[in-house]
């Protein structure tokens, strides 16, 4: 919890998150869970089934470019579809401290909801479609969000950008 917070009281990246989903206009229903091990843990947690739970990843075009892509679980990013969306020939991931910086959210609780700087999002195209859970700034946090609506909330290109993970999870 970040200093200055209260135990019980919601963090400055909740809050953010919140603040940004109720000003987006979609309906949300916020679940506060404990502390997860697993995609399959928040998945119980969120009463979702484990492709419902979105990564957010922070994704390095450039000096200063970021992007989100958002992942459903048990999949991975497809780079090669990801870089040809976009449209580069290269990507990279920040390290923790980076994506820290230019998100405002420490690795676990990020979103674009409510990001320091509205960067551009790429939703994978399983996202939309159906309900989903995306991180709401905190660990144990999340938003439960009907995914076509939220890719239109954020502007998000929708594309074919992931693969299975090699081991389902």
């Amino acid at each position: 919890m970040p200093s200055g917070d209260a135990p019980g009281e919601p963090s400055e990246g909740e809050r953010r998150a919140v603040a940004a989903l109720e000003a987006s206009g979609l309906r949300y229903r916020l679940v506060r869970h404990g502390p997860v091990r697993s995609l399959e843990e928040a998945a119980r947690a969120r009463r979702l089934g484990p492709d419902q739970v979105v990564k957010t990843i922070v994704v390095r075009r450039g000096e200063d470019d970021f992007l989100f892509v958002l992942v459903p679980g048990g999949r991975t990013i497809a780079w090669p579809r990801l870089r040809e969306v976009l449209g580069v020939s290269r990507l990279s991931l920040p390290d923790a401290e980076v994506a820290r910086e230019v998100t405002g959210y420490e690795r676990g609780t990020i979103t674009p909801f409510g990001s320091l700087r509205p960067w551009p999002v790429v939703a994978d195209a399983r996202v939309a479609g159906r309900p989903m859970s995306i991180g709401a700034g905190a660990h144990g946090v999340a938003a439960t969000v009907d995914g076509s609506q939220m890719v239109l909330a954020l502007g998000a290109t929708v594309a074919d950008v992931t693969d299975p993970e090699p081991d389902g999870r």
